[in-house]
């Protein structure tokens, strides 16, 4: 028995199902809101998400950070400054509505909550930052090997500081909302890209 087949937009359903994780958390969001938010009934939701809820949560991760991924991705491969792409991927955040720094970032807020909850997905949201980890890596070692970068410090090390500042600004954002302070901060940790 095969079921009704899907008559919905699963990448838009996912999208929907994020925002309420995002607001709320895995653990305080329930089925019944997940439901009303992507429009569907128990019957299709388990139908199309067999795991329920924790199948569903880890597809969310996975769209979102292959959505966001992507597109930095883009803008890197078609600048002529992808060095200033990153920058402007950080500077970003201090341009962003009071209910964004609330959220914070999906991902860290991932491995932040699963890792009382559920290392495998504490683990998958971990190796998805590792991702965004590598591209830094790639824009920095080509930016310091065309000259655009004249700091000498190993361009691993470089990316991993990248990856500590944006899981620390997931924090610091919302103990410090306000997008000027953020400016100056973001600016001075991005100044060992000069």
């Amino acid at each position: 028995m095969t079921g009704r087949p899907k008559t919905f937009d699963e990448h838009e359903v996912i999208d929907r199902a994020q925002r309420v994780f995002w607001r709320r958390g895995y653990s305080a969001a329930s089925t019944e809101e997940l439901l009303a938010a992507m429009g569907l009934g128990k019957g299709s939701f388990y139908l199309a998400f067999p795991g329920g809820k924790r199948e569903l949560f880890a597809k969310t991760v996975q769209q979102f950070h292959r959505d966001n991924l992507r597109q930095l991705e883009q803008l890197v491969a078609t600048s002529a400054q992808p060095l200033e792409v990153l920058k402007d991927y950080f500077r970003r955040i201090a341009t962003a509505a009071p209910e964004a720094h609330e959220r914070g970032c999906y991902l860290g807020n991932t491995v932040m909550e699963m890792a009382s909850l559920d290392p495998q997905l504490q683990q998958a949201a971990g190796l998805l930052l590792k991702k965004l980890e590598a591209l830094f890596f790639t824009v920095i070692r080509q930016a310091q090997a065309t000259g655009q970068l004249t700091n000498p410090t190993a361009a691993g090390l470089l990316a991993r500081h990248l990856l500590t500042l944006w899981n620390g600004l997931s924090i610091t954002r919302r103990l410090y909302p306000d997008n000027a302070q953020l400016r100056e901060l973001i600016d001075l940790q991005l100044a060992v890209l000069a």
